[in-house]
């Protein structure tokens, strides 16, 4: 998963702190690994650096100020391009397409036309190797079907998904 992406897309509803950010973070995708604060402070930094979020205002806190961070229009373009592009159709890709559907509802994008983007991809893929497995010696065939089980489990998943997206987003957007 892209900690830079995710934050971007929790940006883009409305400007938050560091602290929230990773609060958000947590409760959407962190609850098997949270996010640790000092990552997702060095992340806003070098968002900022890149010019993809910038200080929208900083109020007194109980130490340093709390830094009010805002995504950009440099932002929205890179998270608009890493929503828009569908990832390589690997093993153990859920948890990397469901923050995509996430922020993507978060943000009311097309979550649907990005499934079907990813459903393509994994279609593509799977053809290769259906080739691959029949002209190949056992050896080779076997790692084709490896692939392709797990592939066919990822289509599932994408399927599944895009029958429960309007649930999904009513549970999101609370």
């Amino acid at each position: 998963m892209s900690v830079p992406h995710v934050l971007l897309g929790l940006l883009e509803p409305e400007p938050s702190h560091g602290y929230e950010l990773k609060q958000e973070y947590d409760s959407l995708f962190g609850q098997e690994r949270p996010l640790p604060f000092g990552q997702a402070y060095s992340t806003l930094g070098r968002l900022e650096r890149d010019g993809q979020v910038a200080v929208a205002g900083a109020e007194p806190g109980g130490g340093p100020d709390r830094k009010r961070y805002a995504i950009t229009p440099a932002g929205v373009t890179r998270l608009e391009d890493w929503l828009r592009e569908p990832e390589p159709p690997e093993p153990y890709l859920q948890s990397t397409l469901f923050t995509k559907v996430v922020l993507a509802l978060l943000s009311e994008r097309p979550a649907a036309a990005y499934l079907d983007a990813q459903r393509a991809a994994h279609l593509s893929r799977m053809r290769e190797l259906t080739a691959v497995r029949r002209a190949g010696p056992l050896s080779r065939s076997l790692l084709a079907d490896h692939a392709l089980f797990h592939l066919e489990a990822d289509l599932r998943w994408i399927d599944l998904t895009a029958a429960r997206l309007d649930q999904l987003a009513k549970e999101i957007l609370r």
